[in-house]
């Protein structure tokens, strides 16, 4: 993507009519670009902005940002649930996904569980800016099979470290998969999370990985 492309994405995430951001997924999909690569290229304009905050992005964008993203992916669901539908039935596991605490992004978690639920998994989904009591409380409750935490920004994925502590202080052997903007597989192993995912395609062939499914 050139800079050119670069800077329709900011500016369609920071439009404050949310008019730009429609007009700019019509155009990509008209080109051919899948909803996959488009959320590829929303998630990245939404890192441009994380890494700017404070310095030129503040409060105000990244809410924006957020509101935008959101009706994006309201726009692109029905288009990612053809991508990763499958012919599975019933469900595979139980997966309990999460934005960690201090982080409001979500389209990144949000395609995850789409692809995920889409493949034949029951998805329960706590939102953005959990604690690591209610991971803990879900996990325990629902008796999840895994769970997935996402952190987009490089100042909240601390407490992803946090999380996965907390769980294994509670006896929790629930497998613990990492992913979002802000995170790389030597961080993922460096906090004890089992696995790590570089987008929603991998995640999805982790979880099932994890629970020994056919890929």
């Amino acid at each position: 993507m050139d800079a050119s492309g670069a800077e329709q994405i900011i500016d369609a995430l920071l439009d404050t009519r949310k008019l730009r951001i429609k007009a700019f997924i019509e155009e990509r999909m008209s080109q051919g670009t899948s909803a996959y690569e488009l959320v590829e290229e929303l998630t990245s304009g939404l890192q441009t902005i994380g890494a700017g905050y404070k310095e030129r992005y503040f409060d105000a964008e990244l809410m924006v940002s957020g509101w935008n993203a959101k009706k994006a992916l309201e726009i692109l669901k029905p288009f990612l649930e053809q991508e990763g539908a499958s012919k599975a039935t019933g469900t595979l596991g139980t997966v309990v996904i999460g934005t960690v605490k201090g982080d409001v992004h979500d389209i990144g978690k949000e395609v995850v569980a789409i692809m995920l639920s889409s493949a034949g998994f029951t998805i329960v989904d706590l939102g953005i800016d959990v604690d690591k009591e209610s991971f803990a409380r879900a996990v325990s409750e629902i008796k999840a099979d895994i769970l997935a935490l996402s952190a987009l920004l490089t100042t909240t994925r601390g407490y992803m470290a946090e999380v996965v502590s907390h769980l294994r202080s509670q006896g929790l052997t629930v497998p613990i998969i990492v992913g979002g903007g802000a995170v790389t597989a030597d961080f993922a192993r460096k906090i004890g999370a089992d696995y790590y995912c570089k987008d929603a395609i991998d995640g999805v062939k982790k979880v099932k990985e994890l629970l020994a499914r056919p890929v």
